[in-house]
């Protein structure tokens, strides 16, 4: 059986009906890897053996009448910011080189139990800081619709892994878009929920006011499927929280009716003149399916990106600060003293964007100016978060672009032009306010896709996944994308 373009709850639906083996899933996927990720490079490893084990061990239960979970033994891709035991986690830095995990993240042993079956740990830009995909340690990664183009980060392997079909579906981190981002480049879609539905226990921090786990699907049927099964309080991460039993797969809905949306169209910056018609475009759609759109004025919210990089990269320094290279990791092995191997083994061991970020965030929070910039900050995100807290007291959902261009050419990114981390603003705004967003294919231009995201009220992500469903079940733009492999 041919399994290409085939969805999460596609596969499940025939390995239900005993139409396929779980075996004959997890080989293809692992076909597909062998033959086209020295191109991609979306995997920094892939746990080949065990992955045939544990196929092998479905199969052989499912056989028994027994039951192996919802998701059916189904491969899925790990962010390398993710823990999960036996396998190296290395966040694709040279200082966590050789760092294998004594334990798993929560969000593993919730796949596990429920079934999945993990392919392997894939590439990222490191400690998730970047946008591109170009910022590992260990490789480029590539975007498969185009591979002269980058797929987007900092979840840039689990979006190329996805978009590729080496796997299914594939878990990244978003704490500033790096889901979304690569969603809107790799033409998938992007999740990322409320900040605390998910439990973030054992997974690398970035900025823990800003890190939520999310998905990168084929679909939003399997961003929904997958939702439901992560989703949830636990008591190894305190900012998680209770939350009603939602099997949000099943309440998809295709109509519109009574739904208000809401489109800031005064603030999208858009330098190429396509990305406001497109949006347009799809306000049309979503008003043809009995939305109720209104185009409403918004302050400028350029201070966003600001007050992002501010607060992100003091959590960083923070954060940060742990690896040193006496625990574990890289160690520089040049020292005159525990300063020396310190200072040593930070300098050769992370990279440029890394170090400026820490020193940047280090900056911010010293004494001199920790009230101007740090301070002033956490004002500002509250004013931020309150400004959109009042659209959805009147508007079910936000619209506003992914991102305002198509993927860019591999080196073109200038890490040391201020302006070119502009284009942020719109994905940063879901983080620092906390609520829940998700990217959807809504164009496509010369080739590429383009993302259009949603934005919902706290923990309102059936709502979400509605609009987001029923745009796609109408337009389609996502399996209309043609891979160049």
């Amino acid at each position: 059986m041919d399994l290409k373009g085939l969805k999460v709850h596609e596969l499940i639906e025939l390995i239900n009906n005993r139409e396929l083996k779980i075996e004959e899933i997890n080989s293809y996927y692992i076909n597909r890897i062998k033959d086209l990720d020295n191109k991609i490079g979306a995997f920094i490893y892939v746990d080949y053996e065990n992955v045939n084990k544990e196929a092998k061990k479905m199969d052989k239960l499912l056989d028994q009448g027994k039951d192996i979970g919802p998701l059916k033994g189904i491969p899925i891709g790990i962010k390398d910011n993710i823990n999960v035991i036996g396998m190296k986690t290395t966040c694709a830095s040279k200082i966590l080189k050789g760092y294998i995990s004594p334990y798993n993240a929560t969000i593993v042993d919730n796949l596990t139990e429920n079934g999945a079956i993990i392919m392997g740990k894939t590439n990222m830009d490191e400690f998730g800081m970047g946008s591109t995909g170009e910022n590992s340690a260990y490789k480029i990664t590539r975007n498969p619709i185009d591979l002269n183009r980058v797929p987007g980060g900092s979840s840039s392997g689990s979006a190329a892994a996805t978009s590729s079909e080496e796997v299914p579906i594939s878990l990244g981190t978003d704490t500033g878009g790096s889901i979304r981002r690569p969603a809107s480049y790799c033409g998938l879609v992007g999740l990322k929920p409320t900040y605390g539905s998910i439990s973030r226990y054992g997974v690398v921090s970035f900025a823990s006011t800003l890190d939520t786990v999310g998905i990168l699907s084929k679909d939003v049927e399997d961003s929904a499927l997958m939702y439901s099964l992560l989703r949830g309080k636990d008591k190894k991460d305190s900012t998680t929280v209770h939350m009603k039993n939602m099997e949000y797969k099943n309440n998809l809905k295709k109509s519109l009716k009574g739904y208000k949306i809401a489109i800031p169209i005064d603030i999208i910056k858009d330098n190429k003149g396509f990305m406001k018609r497109h949006i347009e475009e799809a306000a049309k759609v979503l008003k043809s399916m009995g939305a109720d759109i209104k185009y409403i004025s918004m302050e400028s919210l350029d201070y966003a990106t600001k007050i992002y990089y501010i607060l992100s990269s003091a959590e960083a320094s923070s954060n940060l600060g742990r690896f040193d290279g006496i625990r574990y990791g890289y160690n520089s092995g040049k020292y005159n003293s525990v300063g020396d191997m310190y200072s040593n083994t930070r300098t050769y061991g992370f990279n440029k964007e890394v170090k400026k970020r820490i020193l940047f965030g280090t900056y911010a929070l010293s004494k001199n100016h920790y009230e101007d910039y740090y301070i002033k900050s956490l004002k500002l995100r509250e004013k931020l978060t309150n400004s959109f807290r009042n659209i959805l007291k009147e508007y079910d959902a936000i619209i506003i672009p992914t991102t305002n261009s198509v993927a860019e050419i591999i080196g073109t990114f200038d890490i040391n032009n201020a302006n070119t981390y502009s284009e942020d603003l719109y994905t940063v705004i879901a983080n620092l306010t906390g609520m829940p967003a998700i990217s959807i294919p809504c164009a496509i231009e010369n080739g590429l896709p383009l993302g259009m995201q949603i934005i919902t009220d706290y923990f309102r992500e059936d709502m979400l996944f509605n609009i987001a469903y029923s745009f796609e079940r109408a337009t389609n733009y996502g399996g209309k994308i043609k891979l160049n492999l």
